[in-house]
């Protein structure tokens, strides 16, 4: 039961703690959200990257040979790609979203799709150890928060208050807990599943580094200065190696 609320603890700080960021960032004017949230897409992808290649694939590594684990990792990957051709996984990572009728159920759904994957990616990373899914809990949060600013921004754009913004947003997080859930189920009735979820957890978080973030950020749409993108990348990456040796 401890290990089970750590994971659910942990699942919701990383599906609403990025949420709670973004909604202070609301509190601030545009222009001084339209200089810190590019800067936070940068972080996420350092606390992302980080957290795949130097946590999550040497914990899988510890039980699998490398061929199954990569392996499961390229599986990952291409169910990813295909997900996202099928469900529309992209989000805006900016306040000023371009937002037409069927944007808003988009936004839900696929929030909360997300948010129900972190959940069992984190889950999975706490029953490997708690350092662990602290570590991940991070990463997962440091996405989330460019990405909640954007789907806030087009709720606020069609028309929803704040509060409602804020509280539909709050309610599309709380998929993370049934994906801790369900991760938790699967490890609980078949213990040997666990490497290859953390393998496919690790799929997720380079999936969306490398396909969504940082072709964001060589694009120069969200932030053009490439010496504060590789500064803040590695300030990602720092923090995640810093936890894990504080409290791995």
């Amino acid at each position: 039961m401890p290990l089970l609320a750590a994971a659910l603890g942990l699942s919701l700080l990383g599906s609403c703690g990025g949420l709670l960021v973004a909604g202070s960032l609301l509190l601030f004017t545009q222009r001084v959200r339209t200089r810190i949230v590019p800067w936070l897409v940068s972080y996420a992808v350092g606390a992302l990257l980080g957290v795949a290649l130097l946590a999550l694939l040497p914990e899988a590594l510890d039980t699998l040979q490398p061929s199954a684990v990569f392996g499961t990792l390229l599986a990952g990957i291409l169910t990813f790609f295909i997900l996202e051709k099928l469900v529309l996984l992209r989000h805006c990572h900016t306040d000023e979203c371009q937002v037409h009728g069927a944007t808003v159920p988009l936004v839900l759904i696929g929030d909360a799709f997300h948010n129900f994957i972190d959940g069992a990616i984190i889950c999975a990373a706490v029953m490997t150890s708690v350092p662990l899914g602290i570590n991940t809990a991070i990463a997962v949060a440091a996405h989330e928060i460019p990405q909640e600013v954007g789907d806030v921004a087009i709720l606020l754009a069609s028309g929803y208050s704040r509060s409602q913004a804020l509280m539909l947003n709050v309610v599309s997080g709380g998929s993370g807990i049934v994906g801790a859930l369900l991760a938790f189920g699967a490890v609980q009735i078949v213990p040997g599943i666990r490497p290859y979820v953390l393998a496919m957890s690790a799929a997720s978080l380079l999936y969306i580094a490398m396909s969504d973030l940082i072709p964001d950020l060589h694009r120069g749409a969200i932030d053009t200065n490439a010496a504060r993108q590789v500064l803040l990348i590695a300030m990602g990456i720092g923090t995640i190696v810093f936890f894990e040796r504080m409290i791995g």
